[in-house]
């Protein structure tokens, strides 16, 4: 049986003087079987309204914007990605997660441009 290794991660922008909001991300990392649900979870230390974005990074290419206001599908994303938000809980759900879903999940306060 094929496995997918999925790894996740986190960052966070602080925008103006806000104050530093922690993103704490889990699980760390994951491999999963083709066509299976995975669900990413990412909690922020501070309230952060539904400002949080989800990326993928797939090796050699740029952050790609999967998710944006906690649960808005950036157009041209498959169906199969979308967010949720409970308080200060969020998560991205992959359903029937393929092998091109591989890849680093960032999830990000401050819809702002990516950086690391």
């Amino acid at each position: 049986m094929r496995l997918l290794d999925v790894s996740f991660s986190s960052f966070s922008c602080f925008p103006g003087s806000s104050g530093q909001i922690t993103l704490t991300q889990s699980p760390g990392a994951q491999s999963v079987v083709p066509g299976q649900t995975v669900n990413i979870r990412c909690k922020a230390s501070s309230h952060v309204s539904n400002d949080l974005q989800w990326y993928l990074q797939k090796p050699g290419e740029a952050p790609k914007l999967l998710i944006y206001n906690a649960a808005s599908r950036q157009s041209g994303v498959s169906d199969s990605f979308s967010g949720s938000q409970s308080g200060t809980d969020f998560t991205l759900t992959i359903s029937r997660v393929q092998a091109e879903d591989a890849g680093v999940y960032y999830c990000q306060q401050d819809y702002s441009s990516f950086t690391q």
